[in-house]
């Protein structure tokens, strides 16, 4: 009897490279079909077509997100991890319908919206918005169903799902309709936490994060040092939420990675240790060094030519 076939570390790595919207949606539709051969991806599809006109400034009244860690591959990176947790929650044998997908799909699009400027509202990058953007994406997503034209049902699950990714409110204190928006909202804020922190370039883009929380006058960073330094007890506190508030559903990742890949390994996981573990000896060395680990996406340099103060 032949051995499965292990994905390769190639295989493995292309799981985290979502930079092309046209590959990430024919990944995440293919997913999604995994679920429910017959899906409509009409509405979804809609959505999909909307957020990236709206992140390349190409949606009337806005211009493009400028933000340069909460960008368009963040977005796709929640998108993709999002549709894999669903087939995974879907071989658990927590179903999901098709309305319940489509609204998944939604608020993982539509999470970070709120970071896109308005006509009169160029100044700065968006990122002055940390606090609020959350609640403008909401706003965003209620105009957007009526312009659209869909169900006007759906903003009542949209709403407390896209508040779901707000890590400053309080998962406990979100009102629900019912019990299954509060798990598609615990999906979708496990998609949020876990897509990003797998990105192979995650310790880097803290670079970006850092600026975007200067713009905002938000945190108690001292330097990019210091939030990288911060960042292992933001770690510690995300996976306690992961396994409390939100069910610890990113352990259905693996029954996706097993039936898709043939390996159960939770690979999202297994790439967030990885960069906790070199967070780790980053943040061991000289204040003075720590750039010189930090080598992916030509990010230093970027960040370095940025007009903002260390």
């Amino acid at each position: 009897m032949t051995s499965p076939t292990l994905p390769t570390a190639d295989e493995i790595g292309d799981l985290f490279s979502n930079d092309d919207p046209v590959k990430a949606w024919d990944k995440t539709t293919r997913i999604i079909r995994r679920i429910s051969p017959a899906y409509d991806a009409s509405r979804a599809q809609t959505a999909f077509d909307d957020v990236i006109r709206l992140f390349h400034g190409e949606y009337p009244g806005y211009s493009a997100i400028k933000t340069l860690y909460h960008d368009l591959p963040h977005t796709l990176d929640v998108l993709l991890c999002a549709a894999r947790l669903m087939h995974g929650m879907h071989l658990a044998g927590e179903s999901l319908s098709d309305n319940e997908i489509t609204l998944i799909v939604m608020a993982a699009l539509m999470h970070d919206v709120g970071y896109a400027q308005t006509a009169g509202e160029e100044s700065g990058t968006g990122a002055q918005y940390t606090q609020s953007h959350v609640q403008r994406g909401i706003d965003f997503m209620q105009r957007y169903l009526l312009a659209r034209n869909f169900p006007s049902d759906f903003a009542v699950p949209l709403e407390p799902m896209i508040r779901s990714t707000d890590p400053g409110y309080p998962f406990e204190q979100i009102v629900f309709p019912n019990e299954r928006a509060r798990l598609l909202a615990q999906a979708v804020a496990t998609a949020d936490m876990v897509g990003q922190m797998a990105d192979r370039t995650y310790l880097e883009k803290l670079l970006f994060l850092f600026l975007e929380f200067k713009e905002a006058n938000f945190g108690n960073y001292r330097s990019k040092y210091d939030l990288l330094r911060q960042t292992k007890k933001f770690y510690e506190i995300t996976l306690a939420k992961l396994n409390s508030s939100y069910r610890g559903l990113y352990t259905r990742l693996a029954l996706h990675f097993k039936d898709a890949m043939g390996a159960e390994e939770n690979y999202y996981l297994q790439s967030i240790e990885k960069n906790i573990a070199y967070l780790d000896k980053i943040t061991a060395r000289d204040e003075a060094e720590y750039l010189s680990m930090l080598k992916r996406g030509g990010i230093v340099e970027r960040s370095r030519n940025l007009p903002y103060p260390e």
